[in-house]
């Protein structure tokens, strides 16, 4: 394939790459944006392939084999709840990917194209990008694997602060641009090297200090990171198609990010500084931060079917809690149920519910719920006072009204899902343990609350057979 017609078909995979984006901006439009994605990168892979030297094509196609196979692997067998982690391990790969195409280019540049000057040295422009490339892939690679660790569990999700974080991180990176300059006008290896063990070491002194309720907004920046990183290589190759797709998803995650941030009421310096909730003890206990006694109302799912096929209008807030025991699938039910019994349900969805951007909206849609019925935060807020039932379905740091009351709360000024609002308040969680963010929620004892003990997929199937 000539070089103008491998340049036409990377114009067409990037036109499909963006009518994807477009196509997942929407619940109702999400299925055709994916075939557009897919379109794109296969039409990408096809091209590239065709570019390659005969005699690497061999090793290229079993690379894809191996990476393919495992792929569809972890495909069938990870589960809607491990999403956020295995998105989280992807990012981590993409990073790797770049630190490994950049010192496979340091180390011979003419296999990509790149002509040494008259003194042997790279060229000061490819250095740079090869530079740029290499630190943002190293902190994506580091950084996700500890957001790996937090969203799976392996790692505590509480930030981990100590003093003068921020001054290290700030002289690791004025040493790390140091070093990367040094090697833009030498050209040596040393501060190359060096300047990657540095930026490995970045991602994850920038990761640690955030804390579990940040998390969405973590695996969105990384995907930003990763983007970015995928560009800067792109760069480095002379690939086009490489540099437009990882401009894209860059782009698209730094948008999702600010979007995220602003639904928080925080910034994104404020999340990178170190995530709230992380520095607080778990406060799972009943008792508030005096030691006064805090008393709770339970009942029992028969009691909440009663009340929920009495009411006029129910709201459900979807929370991890859902994810965790896949009960969307009940809930779709149950919610047909009470359609019949002519009670509006209506589903309300926090941008940060879950552990990743639009968790809940991808698990509601695999139960098939009606996108007319699913409302965003700023939707549903205003008609929540004239609501006979809000139905918390293991959700907690989003709906905890600590965030309007208390500004001593790690999570004060964060726009939440204001379900204290409603008449009545039915709340399906295991215990009475704290969130995400670590912190209790005064929800659980306000006079309209009451709890519904157990999983929320068991406590959901008995309501039906109530119903």
């Amino acid at each position: 394939m000539s070089i103008n017609v491998a340049a036409f078909f990377y114009l067409v995979a990037s036109v499909l790459f963006i009518l994807a984006l477009r196509g997942l901006s929407s619940p109702t439009s999400a299925r055709m944006g994916n075939i557009f994605g897919i379109s794109g990168m296969v039409i990408a892979v096809l091209t590239t392939l065709s570019l390659a030297q005969m005699e690497s094509l061999f090793v290229v196609l079993i690379a894809i084999a191996i990476g393919g196979g495992i792929g569809i692997t972890m495909a069938r067998r990870v589960e809607m709840t491990a999403m956020p982690e295995l998105v989280a391990f992807i990012h981590s790969l993409v990073g790797l990917s770049a630190v490994l195409i950049a010192f496979s280019a340091v180390y011979d540049p003419g296999s990509y194209g790149i002509s040494l000057t008259e003194s042997n040295q790279l060229p000061i422009s490819n250095s740079i990008e090869l530079f740029i490339g290499t630190f943002i892939g190293a902190i994506t690679f580091s950084g996700s694997v500890i957001a790996y660790g937090k969203l799976s569990g392996k790692l505590k999700s509480a930030a981990l602060v100590f003093s003068g974080q921020h001054k290290l991180n700030l002289i690791l990176a004025i040493i790390m641009v140091i070093l990367g300059i040094q090697f833009t006008i030498t050209g040596d290896w040393t501060p190359f090297i060096l300047m990657t063990m540095i930026a490995l070491l970045l991602g994850v002194l920038v990761i640690v200090p955030i804390g579990g309720a940040d998390m969405p907004v973590v695996v969105s920046m990384l995907n930003s990171y990763s983007g970015w990183a995928a560009a800067g290589i792109g760069f480095s190759l002379n690939n086009n198609m490489l540099i437009i797709a990882g401009s894209l998803v860059g782009s698209s995650g730094a948008i999702l990010s600010y979007v995220m941030c602003k639904a928080m009421n925080r910034s994104i310096i404020n999340v990178l500084l170190g995530g709230f909730g992380g520095d607080q003890a778990d406060t799972s206990a009943t008792t508030s931060a005096g030691g006064e006694q805090k008393n709770h109302k339970s009942c029992g799912p028969a009691d909440a079917a009663f009340m929920l096929t009495n009411a006029d209008s129910v709201v459900i807030v979807p929370g991890y809690g859902m994810a965790v025991a896949r009960a969307q699938h009940a809930l779709k039910e149950m919610e047909e149920l009470l359609g019949e019994e002519g009670v509006n349900v209506r589903y309300a969805i926090h941008p940060v519910a879950g552990r990743m951007p639009g968790h809940m909206n991808v698990l509601l849609a695999e139960a098939e719920v009606d996108y007319e019925r699913v409302f965003e935060m700023e939707e549903i807020n205003n008609e929540l006072p004239s609501t006979d039932v809000v139905l918390v379905i293991g959700a907690n740091d989003v709906v905890n009204p600590l965030a309007n009351s208390d500004p001593s709360s790690p999570i004060y000024g964060m726009p939440i899902i204001e379900a204290s609002r409603a008449k009545t308040v039915l709340i399906i969680k295991r215990s009475m343990s704290a969130g995400y963010a670590g912190i209790d929620n005064d929800l659980f004892y306000m006079d309209n609350s009451m709890m519904v003990f157990g999983d929320a997929k068991e406590v959901i199937e008995n309501v039906i057979k109530a119903i």
